[in-house]
């Protein structure tokens, strides 16, 4: 009888192995949550998140982490991670997502990892990036980032064939958007603002049924826009960035990292493309997944693992009854 043959590359397995990494992550930022001291919280979660990844039978390159190797002493862009053995991957990851939001036990804070086939995922600077993302089930290029605000949200409302008031924007409130709000509630469509966890924001509009939201708008982190374009891609859904690299400096740095044009505009797949797998864990209490709890006798976790080869979707609850082991 002959035997399916093997695609070199990411496996099934390996996404449940990312899930022993976020979950890592997720219970050492959880023990600091509403503690008020970021450093320390997204501190101990790089820490648990290093170790568990260099568990892992990859060759891992960090292209998307806690910033470049003069600013982060681990996990900086570029560091080599794994065991060695197995696939050469690309590794976009935060692991907190949220720091402000745990540090005052907010919700929606994350410990989130992407790992893709090497040279598939997009080695952003620490800049600022223009976002624009919704949902699958759309046709292709319904939305665009040059497009205004209330044509987007009038192009989605038609094509979900519902009012433009039943539409729901996800913005992060922050001042630099004060024109953007004001352009979506004039449109008719509603707000959610969020403190901080776009990333969660970008995913909350996979799932519009249950979380609410249809869209997400804005200006955030450019490392967390790869990241959340990596779990689009498991998902389906559309996406544009575009780097805000507004002096010099930022601009010498993106050529440093192989930019060549700064006003592009990228698409999800510009962002994530190839082999994606996607793994989340809860640390405060969020849209997607509830927060690490801490019970006398166990540890439980929610995690999402997601894969774009085979858009699978698995909700993993945990319960760890071996406390040392984190």
């Amino acid at each position: 009888m002959n035997q399916p043959m093997q695609t070199p590359g990411l496996t099934r397995e390996l996404s449940l192995e990312l899930a022993r990494v976020t979950e890592r992550a997720a219970v050492a930022a959880a023990r600091l949550r509403g503690r008020g001291d970021e450093k320390a919280a997204d501190q101990v979660a790089v820490d648990a998140m290093r170790a568990e990844l260099n568990r892992l039978p990859i060759s891992g390159t960090v292209v998307i982490g806690e910033g470049e190797r003069d600013e982060a002493p681990m996990l900086y862009i570029g560091e080599q991670v794994g065991a060695g053995s197995g696939p050469a991957v690309d590794i976009a990851l935060d692991p907190l997502e949220g720091t402000t939001v745990c540090a005052k036990n907010q919700p929606n804070s994350l410990a989130v990892i992407a790992i893709a086939s090497k040279g598939s995922l997009l080695n952003a600077p620490d800049v600022y990036m223009e976002k624009i993302a919704i949902g699958p089930g759309y046709p292709e290029g319904l939305v665009d980032l040059d497009a205004s605000p209330a044509d987007n949200i009038y192009a989605l409302a038609n094509a979900k064939n519902v009012p433009v008031n039943e539409i729901t924007a996800c913005i992060l409130d922050r001042p630099r958007h004060a024109g953007l709000i004001d352009a979506v509630r004039e449109s008719g469509a509603a707000i959610r603002l969020i403190g901080d966890g776009d990333v969660a924001g970008v995913i909350d509009t996979t799932d519009p049924e249950d979380t609410s939201i249809d869209i997400y708008l804005g200006i955030g982190g450019a490392p967390e826009g790869v990241l959340a374009a990596a779990a689009l891609r498991c998902v389906g859904g559309q996406m544009q960035g575009r780097l805000i690299l507004d002096t010099d400096g930022k601009r010498e740095r993106a050529e440093r990292m192989g930019i060549s044009d700064p006003g592009k505009t990228y698409s999800i797949m510009d962002m994530a493309s190839g082999d994606v797998l996607f793994a989340a864990t809860g640390v405060t209490d969020g849209n997607m997944l509830a927060g690490v709890r801490f019970a006398r006798n166990f540890i439980q976790t929610e995690t999402i693992v997601m894969r774009s080869r085979s858009k699978t979707i698995r909700e993993i609850t945990a319960r760890h009854l071996d406390m040392e082991k984190f």
